[in-house]
C-alpha cells in the first residue's frame, strides 16, 4: 500500500511508534511533494520520539545532533534501534539508528537532562522589520495540510521563515519537542543556497540547484508550542566544497526564544546539458 501524502497525515499519526521489541520501534513514512525520498525533519523527529520512550518522563531532552545517512524511502517503514549509552542523575544519552531495507538512513545521539532551578537570561529577539505571519504579502511555501510556512527576512542578508504544524498536539510537552524538531529542517535550505552567485531569492532556485540536508543539531532552551508560530531567523556561513552551514534560532511569536540549531547542506548547481547530449 503506497504512502499517504503528507496533507493527508496527522503529526500525532507520524509521530505514534509501534514497539517491535526492546527499545525497538517501527514508525510510518509520509510521501512529500518532491515525491521520491521522505523528509529529514520526519526522520529526525521519530528518532527523538524513540529516544523519548526510553528516559523517565521527569527528563527532557535538551540536545539532539544528527546525520544523514542516505535518504529514506516514502515506500516502506522505518525502524527505530534505541541504545541506552548512560543514565545519570542529572543527564541522560540516547543514541537512535533509523534503518530500512537499505541500510541506516540516520544517526542521531539525544541528551536529556532532569529540570533545573537556575538562571534564565535570554539574548535574541525578532526585530521589528519582521512581518506578522499573517501579512498577506509574506510568500506562502506551506506543505498542504501538516505545515504552515512564510518566508519572513529581516533584512537581504538576514532570512527568514514564519513556521508552524497545522495540528493540534495536545499539551504534551515531548510532542512539541518533536514537532520543533521537525519543524527546523524546513528552514535552512534557503539559507543555504543564498551565498551562491546564482541566488536570487525566489522560486526559481529550487530548480537551479541540487540540494541535501547532511547533518542537523538542535538546542531546546524552553517551551513552546509546535502548533504556534515560531519565526526562524537564519544566518549562512558560506559555501566550499559543495557544502554550505546555516545557523538560526526559533522564536516564538510571544518573543520566546525556544531552540537554536546549525545544519550543513550539500549545494551543488545543476548543470546544463551539452547540446547533442542526449537525456538519459
Amino acid at each position: 500500500m503506497p504512502a499517504p501524502k503528507i496533507r493527508d497525515v496527522d503529526f500525532r499519526d507520524l509521530m505514534h511508534l509501534e514497539p517491535h521489541g526492546p527499545d525497538t520501534f517501527v514508525g510510518i513514512v509520509a510521501r512529500y511533494p518532491w515525491g521520491d525520498r521522505l523528509f529529514g525533519g520526519q526522520v529526525v523527529a521519530q528518532a527523538l520520539r524513540a529516544a523519548i520512550h526510553t528516559v523517565d518522563t521527569e527528563r527532557r531532552a535538551h540536545s539532539l545532533h544528527s546525520y544523514f545517512i542516505r535518504p529514506g524511502s516514502p515506500d516502506e517503514p522505518i525502524r527505530f534501534e534505541v541504545e541506552r549509552l548512560r543514565d545519570g542523575r542529572s543527564f541522560c544519552t540516547r543514541q537512535v539508528v533509523a534503518r530500512q531495507s537499505a541500510g541506516a538512513i540516520l544517526n542521531l545521539s539525544v541528551s536529556f537532562q532532569v529540570d533545573e532551578d537556575e538562571a534564565d537570561v535570554q539574548l535574541n529577539s525578532i526585530p521589528d522589520s519582521v512581518k506578522s505571519p499573517d501579512d498577506p504579502s509574506l510568500a506562502d511555501f506551506s506543505w498542504g495540510a501538516l505545515l504552515d510556512r512564510r518566508a519572513a527576512d529581516a533584512s537581504a542578508d538576514r532570512l527568514g521563515y514564519w513556521i508552524r504544524l497545522d495540528a493540534d498536539l495536545g499539551d504534551d510537552p515531548d510532542l512539541h519537542l518533536c514537532g520543533l524538531a521537525f519543524m527546523s529542517d524546513a528552514a535552512p535550505s534557503r539559507a543555504g543556497r543564498s551565498p551562491h552567485p546564482d541566488f536570487t531569492n525566489d522560486a526559481s532556485d529550487r530548480f537551479k540547484f541540487i540540494g541535501a540536508s547532511l547533518d542537523h543539531s538542535l538546542w531546546f532552551h524552553r517551551e513552546s508550542r509546535a502548533d504556534e508560530w515560531h519565526w526562524f531567523d537564519l544566518t549562512s556561513h558560506g559555501l566550499s566544497g559543495g557544502r554550505g552551514l546555516v545557523s538560526g534560532d526559533a522564536m516564538t511569536q510571544a518573543g520566546v526564544h525556544a531552540a537554536s540549531f546549525t545544519q550543513e547542506v550539500l549545494l551543488r548547481r545543476r548543470r546544463e546539458k551539452p547540446a547533442g547530449v542526449p537525456e538519459s
